[in-house]
């Protein structure tokens, strides 16, 4: 890609606090112009217009790059993968779609640097299968959204709960948790001093912030119609199963599903599986479709 050279690279002779304030000096682009330079792009492989819509989308990947940081890798690595999987966003967008730059490019993001973070796992050299590397990216999520910030091993219950929301096995939580105690913490000091934080480098520059909630709402409301899409490849008894163990807040026991439908639990759990893979595939392939992902 020919914006790749007028990018702005990450060094350690330039170090990241400098990075960090370089790129918010580039400026943000309107629905307009971005339409405009994406046009110019793809139709001509205009190099000025593809270096304007990646240098203006930088601070994007720095605020998500920042939601890893606590897998122990170099922060500058990490924005550096994102910073790929934005020139590959943007030399496969199509401003036809309907869809802003900012919402096709976080699914690129996000999967370069989660590809780059299990690279540089050991856990990846031991195998995983799909449901470790979503366990790997989602505990810390799961385990806060139930307190449970305790050191060390988890409680049994809260175990069951992560294991259950998941869809892996209990063992699987306890081996990952143990896996991630080591990680660095989520508020290293930008400077010796430990006076200020990486976030706050970019937390209070409100038009960032606003691009990214605007960018984020958008991709919400696209999972959300993949979903309900999705929803419609399942009979019924798989949809109400799917909802009811998967889809609420506070899910509905196997033992209570089972007497509702005088099946036993093992059989309303292979239900919910079976359910689960299919609206998985009916997702992937609604979202190639849309080329939001790769095939």
């Amino acid at each position: 890609m020919a914006a790749n050279n007028a990018l702005a690279i990450m060094s350690p002779e330039q170090g990241l606090s400098r990075y960090l304030s370089e790129i918010r000096k580039f400026p943000m682009l309107s629905k307009d112009e971005e339409f405009m330079l994406a046009k110019r792009w793809s139709e001509h492989q205009d190099p000025e217009a593809a270096h304007k819509l990646v240098t203006s989308h930088l601070r994007l990947v720095a605020k998500i790059a920042m939601g890893y940081r606590g897998y122990g890798l170099p922060i500058g690595e990490v924005i550096s993968e994102g910073n790929v999987g934005l020139m590959q966003a943007v030399k496969k967008f199509d401003p036809d779609k309907g869809f802003r730059l900012a919402t096709y490019a976080m699914w690129w993001i996000r999967a370069s640097i989660q590809e780059y973070i299990l690279r540089s796992w050991s856990l990846v050299k031991m195998g995983t299968t799909a449901a470790q590397k979503k366990l790997f990216f989602n505990l810390r999520k799961a385990k806060s959204q139930i307190s449970a910030f305790e050191e060390g091993d988890l409680r049994p219950e809260n175990v069951e709960a992560i294991a259950s929301k998941l869809g892996v096995t209990q063992q699987d939580v306890i081996d990952m948790n143990r896996r991630l105690s080591g990680d660095a913490s989520l508020n290293a000091p930008l400077r010796a001093d430990g006076e200020s934080e990486w976030q706050d480098w970019l937390s209070d520059d409100e038009a960032v912030s606003q691009e990214t909630r605007l960018a984020e709402d958008e991709e919400r409301d696209i999972r959300m119609g993949l979903l309900q899409e999705a929803m419609q490849e399942l009979t019924d008894r798989e949809k109400h199963i799917l909802t009811e163990r998967r889809l609420k807040d506070d899910p509905v026991t196997l033992e209570e599903l089972a007497v509702q439908y005088g099946v036993s639990r093992e059989r309303v759990r292979q239900i919910e599986v079976r359910a689960f893979e299919k609206l998985q595939k009916a997702m992937r392939a609604a979202a190639m479709e849309r080329n939001l992902v790769d095939a």
